[in-house]
């Protein structure tokens, strides 16, 4: 195999989609080229990434290759599918939690490794509250424990932001690890318009 882009290595994740375009997940490499073999590719977008060498053919003598670009188009999408992409809530964890507060805390506005963030819920669960996007937020340890099992209000505190639920495209988004710039850039033109992502996004183009 070769890499046809010196910062890319074989962790590196494919965008896959459908042939509508829209996306559907993240795959690797291997993943790609089964897809391709099985004749389930329609199209590829994005840039060249990898290139897979197989064997020489015995008649021809001529080595066989495949290229697998940063995006694939797969044909085919179950009704199943359609269905979980127009309905769907995305699992919560703090990975994807964190990404989605931009790694900043919601109260003082300092930007922390996950290390050092914790998930807060805006209204706690021994009031009532619930563990879902729209009562959670990222806050470093400080304020969390200053809030403590209080409701924001009142301990002092304001939300820098309202918590939202991501779409299907924006949790993809927030899922993938070191997305480049052309899955990034896909990624976005799927996101709604006030989607707070594509402003972070416009930010660090």
């Amino acid at each position: 195999m070769l890499l046809l882009n010196d910062a890319v290595d074989l962790r590196q994740w494919v965008l896959r989609t459908d042939v509508a375009g829209r996306p559907l997940g993240w795959i690797d490499y291997r993943d790609a080229v089964r897809l391709h073999h099985a004749g389930q590719v329609a199209y590829l977008c994005g840039r060249p990434m990898f290139r897979i060498r197989g064997g020489v053919c015995a008649l021809s003598g001529r080595r066989s290759q495949l290229e697998i670009n940063t995006i694939v188009a797969t044909q085919g999408v179950s009704a199943g599918l359609k269905k979980r992409l127009n309905h769907y809530t995305p699992p919560l964890n703090n990975h994807t939690l964190f990404r989605r507060d931009a790694h900043l805390c919601m109260y003082c506005g300092g930007r922390f490794l996950s290390r050092g963030l914790t998930r807060d819920h805006i209204r706690p669960i021994s009031l009532g509250g619930t563990d879902t996007w729209a009562n959670v937020v990222a806050a470093c340890k400080r304020c969390n424990n200053f809030k403590g099992g209080r409701l924001p209000e009142d301990a002092g505190m304001e939300l820098l932001a309202v918590p939202f639920v991501p779409t299907y495209a924006e949790y993809i988004y927030l899922k993938g690890r070191r997305v480049l710039t052309d899955q990034m850039e896909f990624l976005a033109a799927h996101f709604p318009r006030n989607s707070r992502l594509q402003r972070q996004f416009e930010k660090a183009a």
